[in-house]
C-alpha cells in the first residue's frame, strides 16, 4: 500500500490536555499538505481551526472525552455545539459503567440522541476496548450498528491500552454493513498500519505516521 493511501485514512491527532494554537495550526498544516483523512484536536479549538483551514481539511472533534461518564444531555450539547463551531466529525466516548452494566439498550439510545446532535456529521463511537471483555465489544458492535452511528473506534489512547489487531478482527465480524471501524492508540509503524487496513480499519487515529511521512521527506524518499 502506498503512503499517500494509508495518510488518507488517518485522523491525525493532537488531543493532549497541554495543546496549544501554534501547535493545532501546525497540525493542520500537516493534515493539508499530507491529505490526511481529518485533524481531530479539542473541541475548545474547532472553530478556530476551521476559519484556518476552511475546505481544506475535515475538522474532527471528541465529546464525552476520555471517560465517557457525562450524561447523555451533555453530551448532545457538547456534540451540536461542535457542529456549530464546524466541526465535521466527532468521536464520542461511551459510558463503559454502563456497558459494564450490560444496559446495551441505554447505550444505544445515547448514541442515537448524540447522532441526531451531529446534525448529519459523521458520528464516531469510541467504546475503550482496553477495558471491555469480548462479549462487551461484540454486544457494543450490536449497539452502534444499532444506533445509526458512522464508525465504532476502538480507544481513546487515555487508558490502559490501544487498538489491537485482535479488536478490528472482531468489529469487523461484528458490526453492521453501514459502519466502519477506526482503530486508535499506539499505531506506531506503516506495517501496523497497513495491517489495521487489511483486517478492516477504514480510520486510523494516530499522529506517527505523519511524523513518518514528515522523516521520509526529509530524507527525500516521500
Amino acid at each position: 500500500m502506498e503512503l499517500k493511501d494509508i495518510l488518507a485514512r488517518c485522523d491525525h491527532t493532537l488531543l493532549a490536555q497541554t495543546a496549544t494554537w501554534e501547535q493545532i495550526k501546525a497540525i493542520c498544516d500537516d493534515g493539508i499538505r499530507y491529505k490526511t483523512a481529518s485533524v481531530c484536536i479539542p473541541a475548545s479549538f474547532v472553530r478556530q481551526a476551521k476559519e484556518y483551514v476552511g475546505e481544506k481539511l475535515p475538522i474532527c472533534t471528541v465529546i464525552g472525552f476520555p471517560n465517557g461518564y457525562a450524561t447523555t444531555a451533555a453530551k448532545c450539547f457538547m456534540a451540536a455545539d461542535a457542529v456549530d463551531n464546524g466541526a465535521d466529525e466527532v468521536d464520542m466516548v461511551i459510558n463503559i459503567g454502563w456497558a459494564k452494566e450490560g444496559k446495551w439498550e441505554q447505550i444505544t439510545e445515547e448514541i442515537a440522541a448524540i447522532k441526531a446532535a451531529c446534525k448529519g456529521r459523521l458520528l464516531k463511537v469510541i467504546i475503550e476496548t482496553c477495558l471491555l471483555t469480548d462479549a462487551e465489544k461484540i454486544a457494543l458492535c450490536k449497539c452502534v450498528s444499532d444506533s445509526g452511528a458512522d464508525y465504532i473506534k476502538t480507544s481513546t489512547g487515555f487508558s490502559t491500552g490501544g487498538a489491537t489487531f485482535h479488536d478490528v478482527e472482531l468489529f469487523a465480524k461484528h458490526v453492521a454493513p453501514h459502519v466502519k471501524i477506526k482503530a486508535a492508540g499506539g499505531i506506531s509503524s506503516l506495517a501496523d498500519a497497513e495491517e489495521f487496513i487489511r483486517l478492516g480499519a477504514d480510520r486510523l487515529g494516530t499522529s506517527r505516521i505523519v511524523k513518518i511521512a514528515k522523516g521520509l521527506a526529509n530524507d527525500g524518499t516521500y
